[in-house]
């Protein structure tokens, strides 16, 4: 499915800046600063419950295997993708409203490093 960008096709035609990958998806961050998604639907191809967050101003992506994380310049984190792969981040919401600086992901798990230098983690137990 990821090899499929018909739907995205004029979304990616100029002003692409980086390319990501997950196991079955791709996001691809634009020079204003918006992603564009393809691929699975429920392995991060589908950004579109999180759409108006990744309008502008994304600086960073990193990726599970099913999930991607877009740090933006206001320092929030903003998730999509499989739920147990950390494409759910509900519980430590507050946590990524602001104040990012890094973000890194496992396999299965992100973890997030604060300007105060603590680490916030989320995705599975099992790979981190």
């Amino acid at each position: 499915r990821g090899g499929d960008i018909k739907g995205v096709q004029e979304h990616l035609a100029t002003g692409v800046q980086h390319i990501y990958t997950a196991f079955a998806a791709f996001a691809a961050v634009t020079s204003s600063g918006s992603i564009v998604t393809w691929g699975d639907p429920g392995k991060g191809g589908d950004s579109t419950s999180v759409r108006s967050e990744l309008a502008t101003g994304v600086r960073q992506i990193c990726s599970t295997e099913e999930t991607f994380a877009a740090l933006k310049e206001d320092g929030s984190i903003v998730t999509w993708g499989c739920a147990q792969l950390g494409g759910e981040s509900s519980e430590v919401r507050d946590q990524l409203a602001g104040g990012v600086t890094c973000l890194c992901a496992s396999s299965g798990a992100f973890a997030a490093m604060k300007e105060d230098g603590c680490i916030v983690t989320w995705g599975s137990s099992r790979h981190g």
